[in-house]
């Protein structure tokens, strides 16, 4: 009773800045009020300093917050360090709703250590899918027009170099329009997901099976190259792109003013919501368009934000009843509603979240073909080097080739004082 006085009935929650997470949280701490009494204190930051402060700066080891929303790309290390509870104690004795098969596995398997240590339950879900108007794509003068430039009918591309011929179709500069969005802002979350997907749709890997980095070579070069001929030489993608995180692209793509993107899912939603959105039922889903030849393949990444607890806090009990009574099916169901992206397989599944938010019905398959970055400690610290690379190339301050090969020989350095190679 006496923590419990001396935290005046309190929970401290911190979360990445998005407006989806500040109203699933929102819902989801006033619900908890109502069962407990307990208020939940939520603080956003941005998802670099959110990294610095709780994993790289060890503010998890403190007593400072209770909550912490963290993304799996952080887990190895953050796991390694201590950072987290492990939950397995409380999963066994009070277990969220239906836990664990109302979840899908690629749910359950990121944040469980080898030993089978659990460290927090799916809260956000990606995943990354191809985004567009479908107004555009179902107007019978634009399927006219397209079909006398390029002799093939408009559709969603399957492949790359269709997908560079629909984003110069309807990249119409003097209307404020353009073909595709990217989120090249070099926060180290999507600039670097832009080129794994790039990588694996084209059937290339980050590091060979004895950690030899191979990500420089041929498809490597051809990946981001790619994304940089989208702004530099075809010019579908506008330049404002290099200032804007998912969350800035997302919110850009719902004014209007661009055909396509591969982004978050949570962003259809948000292009769904009256109240952000100028596009609400012109909104189509499916799965990322894939490299050309045999080696290509529909690829999107396997990441997500989990709910766990800091080592630091003094009121981890509280905590967990927080974490489970969020993964239920009503409150998951509430993070989608919101504007997240609930994880539970009921939620996927739910008709009212599906018509709101059409997307849903494609969760499910996209997850037949996913990838995740490397699942070690040092994954931080070569994101990182993949980030540079990735913004010095959109950037011009180097070629392809240079600014691929420098990042190699810096990520055979991580790997090597690690002991990998």
């Amino acid at each position: 009773m006496d923590t419990v006085k001396a935290n005046h009935h309190k929970l401290k929650l911190i979360s990445r800045e998005f407006a989806g997470f500040e109203a699933s949280f929102g819902v989801q701490a006033n619900y908890f009020k109502s069962l407990t009494g307990w208020e939940v204190e939520r603080e956003f930051e941005e998802i670099h300093r959110l990294y610095d402060r709780m994993v790289s700066g060890k503010e998890a080891l403190s007593d400072s917050h209770d909550l912490f929303l963290c993304v799996t790309d952080w887990l190895p290390e953050a796991i390694q360090q201590g950072l987290l509870v492990p939950l397995n104690e409380y999963l066994l004795a009070d277990p969220p709703e239906g836990w664990p098969e109302a979840w899908s596995s690629s749910m359950r398997g990121l944040q469980t250590d080898k030993d089978g240590s659990i460290y927090g339950i799916a809260y956000h879900d990606g995943p990354e899918m191809f985004i567009y108007r479908s107004d555009l794509f179902n107007d019978s003068m634009e399927q006219e027009a397209f079909y006398k430039k390029h002799g093939y009918p408009l559709e969603v591309p399957e492949t790359w170099n269709q997908f560079v011929d629909v984003a110069r179709f309807f990249t119409r500069p003097e209307e404020g329009m353009y073909g595709a969005l990217t989120a090249s802002y070099p926060d180290g979350h999507n600039n670097v997901y832009d080129f794994l997907i790039q990588l694996w749709s084209r059937g290339g890997e980050l590091v060979s099976d004895n950690w030899q980095p191979l990500f420089h070579q041929s498809i490597g070069q051809e990946a981001l190259q790619f994304l940089v001929d989208l702004i530099h030489k075809h010019g579908v993608v506008p330049k404002e792109a290099l200032e804007m995180d998912s969350v800035k692209s997302g919110n850009h793509f719902a004014q209007g003013n661009i055909a396509m993107m591969w982004n978050w899912a949570g962003f259809a939603a948000v292009a769904e919501m009256p109240d952000m959105s100028r596009i609400v039922g012109k909104v189509g889903t499916g799965v990322i368009p894939e490299g050309e030849g045999p080696a290509g393949r529909h690829m999107s990444l396997n990441i997500y934000w989990v709910l766990g607890i800091p080592s630091g806090s003094t009121n981890q009990e509280m905590a967990y009843q927080f974490v489970k009574e969020t993964a239920s099916a009503a409150m998951d169901k509430a993070t989608s509603m919101c504007g997240g992206n609930g994880t539970r397989l009921s939620t996927w599944r739910d008709n009212e979240v599906r018509q709101q938010f059409p997307y849903y019905k494609n969760i499910e398959v996209v997850h037949q073909n996913v990838n995740s970055p490397l699942p070690i400690p040092e994954y931080p610290a070569i994101n990182e080097v993949l980030s540079q690379m990735v913004d010095d190339a959109l950037n011009l301050r180097c070629s392809v080739v240079e600014a691929l090969d420098r990042a190699a020989s810096q990520v055979h350095e991580i790997l090597k004082r690690a002991d990998y190679c």
